[in-house]
């Protein structure tokens, strides 16, 4: 009897055993598989060996295209459409709603195929395997459902599955009439169609900024990657910008953005001649070449630029240092300065901008934006950027921008706290140390500001020309600086945002026109007093306003149309031991 019991409860600690084996087996895989969303198409990335690296090459075993890859057709290899003379009625259409020949877009495959521009050393770059998750955060309005979709699809196709933790669409309240009826509920139905999307619609509209916040806000992969709506991922897009962060999680990562035509979706097939985001003192971002510290800090082809602004159509950061340092700024309006108050607070409170040229993402330039952002929302933000960031040198941009009160930027107490908090370096370190090459304005140049033609009563304007060789004129003077604000510097140089009036010709034929400044004197020489004549000395000839050009004449001071006046004579309006210099 007792053995008979002996067998008995063996049996049953054996029988509990074996279930209680089976629950826990359970509870690990339940764990390993709960955040399927995430964990999809892993692929033994919870075994990976950390210490084996990898070339970009390895990753492509992983991409998954879906559709029908069509070769031949219309586009592929990033090669342009051109639309048959008998839709140009339909191209012109697509234009204007658009602002890109969206005809021609339509004709594409979703997932054509593009050209490789990478240079040869970045397959020899060696990757970690165990790389963050990323939310991709689209964000849209009235887009094309070719151009939103062929983001969509690209960055399905060509990124492995276990690093895409989700790609977040948020429709900042796009027009859903006929014009825009497809990004009603075809969209919805189609986004439940793809693995990892979800769409998220703004039940008003808030413009990119805070569109943007939505997406971050309800993101849950490790790094948040933005991209615009408009846009081609390539081959290794996504890998280098997730290795960077994972070595360095405060900074902000920037593919190199590549070229799409607007005119004909033709892909650049460009290599190299890599430039950084810079920025001017109206604080507008532009694209400059690289200086020689940059050249020479940098070893090969593959290597990190250092940019001092991005232009923060693209980019990618580490979702929780993006919300440490500061996001966005919520009191941001539309559209306009959010890219530039991220990059300064980016390089004054952490690590900074890096462009990565080894990951290349397409980008179409629209000809223009087909919709409008609401009148003073960039000035507004453009003020927040001054107040908060620029220290004393936000003196210089009040004068670029003389019709602008700090006070229409609002109350940004809580943002200078940030600051506070961060304990972020000062404008002066930026300049010096990040952007040594801006060139700052005299603080008390000889002129300054509009230059009002006493004959017409028009003023010098670029009209749009900020280019060199750029032909400047007259125009009705509007009292808001930008293409209408020069300095008369203390090199005698009338300015322009780091362009020159420069003379090369004294015939009656010459134009005035813009050049990069020499400092050198010669032909970017002039002479000006007061209500009087602006004369070229080498020449010995005068500017005369006539219509809406600007002529090279001789000297005639009976002329009222060679009489110049600027806005204000800064040198002869000295405050007493006043600091003549910034630095």
């Amino acid at each position: 009897m007792r053995l008979a019991t002996r067998y008995i409860c063996t049996a049953i600690i054996l029988t509990s055993l074996f279930w209680l084996a089976i629950d826990l087996t359970a509870v690990l895989w339940s764990r390993n598989t709960s955040d399927s969303n995430n964990n999809e198409g892993r692929r033994g990335v919870q075994s990976v060996d950390n210490t084996k690296l990898v070339t970009i090459d390895f990753f492509k075993r992983y991409y998954n295209y879906v559709l029908d890859p069509q070769p031949g057709s219309a586009g592929m290899g990033g090669a342009a459409v051109r639309n048959p003379d008998t839709e140009k009625t339909k191209e012109d259409v697509s234009l204007e709603d658009y602002g890109f020949n969206e005809l021609a877009s339509s004709k594409i495959s979703l997932e054509r195929s593009i050209p490789d521009n990478r240079d040869t050393s970045c397959f020899n770059v060696q990757y970690r395997q165990d790389l963050p998750t990323a939310s991709v955060i689209v964000i849209f309005h009235n887009e094309a459902w070719s151009a939103l979709m062929r983001t969509v699809h690209t960055v399905l196709a060509r990124t492995p599955p276990q690093y895409l933790y989700e790609i977040i669409l948020v429709d900042d309240a796009s027009v859903k009439d006929s014009k825009y009826s497809h990004l009603a509920s075809k969209l919805s139905d189609y986004v439940d169609t793809l693995p990892k999307v979800k769409l998220i619609r703004a039940p008003k509209r808030v413009g990119l900024t805070q569109a943007r916040l939505i997406g971050a806000d309800n993101a849950k992969g490790e790094v948040l990657v933005f991209l615009d709506s408009h846009c081609e991922a390539s081959n290794g897009w996504l890998e280098p910008m997730l290795a960077r962060l994972k070595e360095n999680r405060k900074l902000a990562v920037v593919p190199d953005i590549e070229v799409i035509s607007w005119k004909n979706f033709a892909y650049s097939s460009e290599r190299g001649s890599y430039n950084r985001g810079i920025f001017s003192w109206e604080l507008m971002f532009n694209w400059g070449p690289l200086p020689q510290r940059e050249q020479n800090r940098r070893k090969a082809e593959s290597d990190p630029i250092k940019s001092p602004t991005m232009a923060g159509g693209l980019f990618a950061m580490d979702r929780l240092y993006f919300f440490e340092s500061g996001a966005y700024d919520r009191e941001l309006t539309f559209w306009g300065g959010e890219n530039v108050e991220m990059s300064f607070r980016l390089w004054m409170c952490g690590d900074g901008i890096e462009i990565l040229p080894c990951s290349r993402v397409g980008h179409v330039f629209r000809e223009r934006a087909p919709y409008k952002s609401p009148e003073g929302s960039t000035d507004h933000n453009s003020i927040r950027v001054a107040e908060v960031w620029m220290d004393e040198f936000k003196d210089i941009f009040y004068s670029f921008r003389a019709n602008l009160k700090p006070e229409a930027g609002g109350d940004v107490s809580e943002r200078r706290k940030l600051r506070e908090k961060l304990q972020c370096k000062s404008f002066k370190w930026y300049l010096q140390n990040i952007i040594p090459e801006l060139e700052i304005p005299d603080k008390y140049p000889y002129g300054r500001g509009d230059v009002k033609n006493l004959g017409t009563n028009s003023c010098l304007d670029t009209l749009a020309q900020n280019n060199q060789g750029g032909v400047p004129g007259l125009y009705p003077c509007h009292k808001m600086g930008t293409n209408q604000f020069f300095i008369f510097t203390k090199k005698f140089e009338i300015w322009h945002d780091s362009l020159c009036l420069d003379l090369s010709d004294s015939s009656a034929a010459a134009k005035a026109k813009l050049w990069p400044c020499h400092k050198q004197g010669g032909n970017q020489k002039w002479e000006h007093t007061k209500n009087g004549f602006i004369k070229h000395p080498a020449h010995g000839k005068c500017l005369e306003g006539q219509g809406d050009q600007i002529l090279i004449r001789e000297c005639n001071k009976d002329n009222l149309s060679q009489k110049w006046i600027f806005e204000k004579y800064p040198d002869q309006e000295v405050p007493a031991n006043a600091k003549r210099t910034w630095m």
